[in-house]
């Protein structure tokens, strides 16, 4: 009588190189994809002055399911490692408020954990409609800008202060940066418009960080992946800042990144209401 062995390799070639080998390759393949896709995004957001985590949340929720605990935490890291390069860039360009600046990222990096609790405690379908509601007024207002003559002038500190509060809270509930809300807002106090998106840059970075922290403990994200489409992001956001009115005029780019997302958020809105 022989001797069995336990060697799965005589057996089959999936012994060796079967599922496990598989199921890694196609996690690496689709990691890849995922850097890539965000590449583009941020790309386009960079040009812009967006942050990546906007476009990024119905994107990368076409690969993950949980929208809080795999997709958010994704797109909060996401947008706050593109923020930190570009307030880097706005800074050595003199576009930071330094004082109120640095008042704005301390109030909303206390107050984003608030914005996670209530994720965490809110039905992911209602997240997604008040996401969907909310892209879909900027993206109007993006292609149909309404922006009067309101004037520069010096930005009342504690109106900022106060108003960031809310912006931060529900920014971060809905897992993207705080700037779809507090650019606007700045430039309607009356700061300088590039001077607000460098301001909302610093302002991103905090927000991003403190969320983050509280999202890890349940969070449920690959490092590889992280890693991976976080370089596409730096990548993306770096050479679309750089590509900024050299080819595109800024209406055409603003019309190509409305129908990007809307086309994008169309198709994440069938998949989950039909």
């Amino acid at each position: 009588m022989g001797l069995e062995s336990n060697n799965p390799c005589e057996d089959s070639w999936d012994g060796c190189f079967g599922e496990m080998g598989y199921d890694s390759f196609s996690m690496d393949l689709q990691n890849l994809w995922i850097a890539l896709g965000v590449m583009v995004l941020a790309f386009f957001s960079g040009m812009l002055g967006f942050g990546v985590a906007l476009a990024a949340v119905p994107f990368l929720s076409l690969f993950w399911d949980d929208l809080v605990h795999q997709v958010q935490p994704m797109s909060i890291a996401l947008g706050g490692m593109t923020a930190l390069f570009a307030a880097l860039g706005f800074g050595r360009s003199g576009y930071i408020e330094g004082r109120l600046g640095v008042q704005l990222a301390l109030v909303a990096g206390l107050v984003s954990p608030i914005g996670v609790w209530l994720a965490q405690r809110t039905n992911p379908m209602l997240l997604w409609v008040f996401y969907f509601v909310s892209v879909s007024y900027l993206l109007y207002r993006m292609v149909h800008p309404r922006f009067g003559a309101l004037g520069l002038r010096a930005v009342a500190p504690v109106k900022a202060l106060l108003l960031v509060i809310p912006i931060a809270i529900y920014s971060t509930m809905l897992g993207v940066g705080v700037g779809f809300l507090l650019v606007p807002t700045l430039i309607a106090l009356g700061m300088e418009p590039k001077r607000a998106a460098g301001t909302n840059a610093l302002v991103v970075v905090a927000q991003s960080l403190t969320a983050f922290v509280y999202h890890m403990p349940s969070a449920q994200i690959d490092g590889g992946a992280l890693a991976m489409t976080a370089f596409g992001g730096v990548i993306g956001s770096y050479w679309g800042a750089r590509f900024t009115s050299k080819r595109l005029g800024e209406t055409q780019v603003r019309w190509v990144f409305a129908l990007m997302m809307g086309a994008m958020m169309l198709y994440r809105a069938i998949l989950l209401f039909f």
